[in-house]
């Protein structure tokens, strides 16, 4: 008998060859850890605002499994390399467990920072559920069909000077430098993204995550693609720091709609090249 996904952990399955993934979306925080936490606004700062909301209603119309997490990042993020790793070596990001906001605030009290039997629970009780549940879909989906694209739904300020200089492009696709998807869905996503006059890069700052880079097997008939937008692109920004009470803005979807309908047309080509193989 099939196990029952834990409350905060959502799966809509549907047979369509492409899913649709929110690793980043979430604000639950057990109050437990909060407790711990400098601040609740500071450990919910850095969520993916409004990314569901933003492809929810395309990825249902298109047929796509949706795997969501509600648990905030700084709990444990599901898209980081559980053996603690750093994806960008050399580069500031953020950890398996984060310590500090993308801006350096310290998430912990002095003395509650979690050691390594706290992070080895929550990868037991929080990350090794969603990549079950997504690694289980893949799975689903790929025996019905000989290929499954997985789309890896971001967002993230605009300005953020200690990760990257300068502005971030709207557009940030991420195929692990090419290794994740077939190098043409990769540019007809690159070309959409430029059709619709936003700005975009391919494997630039961000190349993809533990997600699209552990999932995205092309031989395996597996395409992954991390999509990882700047804030302006879909919601009201300033650019800058932010404070509690100015962020998030909230979410306005006649402002949505023009980046809206550039995912749409990428989901589209992403469901298009699972089924025939050509985008």
């Amino acid at each position: 008998m099939a196990t029952a996904n834990p409350s905060w952990l959502t799966v809509q399955q549907r047979d369509a060859p492409l899913i649709v993934s929110y690793p980043h979306t979430g604000t639950d925080i057990p109050s437990d850890i909060e407790a711990r936490c400098v601040s609740a606004w500071l450990a919910r700062k850095d969520a993916d605002w409004w990314i569901d909301q933003l492809y929810a209603d395309m990825a249902q119309e298109l047929g796509a499994t949706i795997v969501h997490t509600a648990i905030s990042r700084t709990v444990i993020d599901v898209n980081r390399d559980p053996s603690g790793v750093s994806l960008y070596p050399g580069q500031n990001t953020t950890e398996l467990v984060p310590t500090a906001t993308f801006d350096g605030e310290p998430l912990w009290k002095p003395g509650q920072v979690p050691d390594a039997a706290q992070i080895a629970h929550r990868r037991a009780i929080y990350f090794a559920p969603y990549h079950a549940a997504l690694g289980g879909e893949i799975a689903r989906l790929r025996a019905q069909h000989p290929r499954v694209a997985l789309y890896d739904c971001h967002s993230i300020r605009s300005v953020i000077p200690r990760l990257f200089e300068g502005e971030l492009p709207v557009m940030n696709i991420g195929t692990n430098s090419g290794a994740a998807c077939a190098l043409q869905l990769q540019d007809a996503i690159a070309s959409i993204s430029e059709a619709g006059d936003f700005s975009y890069i391919v494997n630039g700052r961000f190349k993809g995550g533990y997600i699209t880079r552990h999932y995205g097997q092309p031989g395996q008939g597996v395409h992954a693609v991390q999509m990882e937008l700047a804030c302006r692109g879909y919601m009201h920004e300033t650019a800058g720091p932010v404070s509690e009470g100015s962020w998030p803005m909230p979410f306005d979807a006649d402002y949505a709609a023009p980046i809206r309908d550039a995912l749409r047309a990428i989901l589209e080509t992403c469901l298009r090249f699972a089924k025939e193989g050509t985008p």
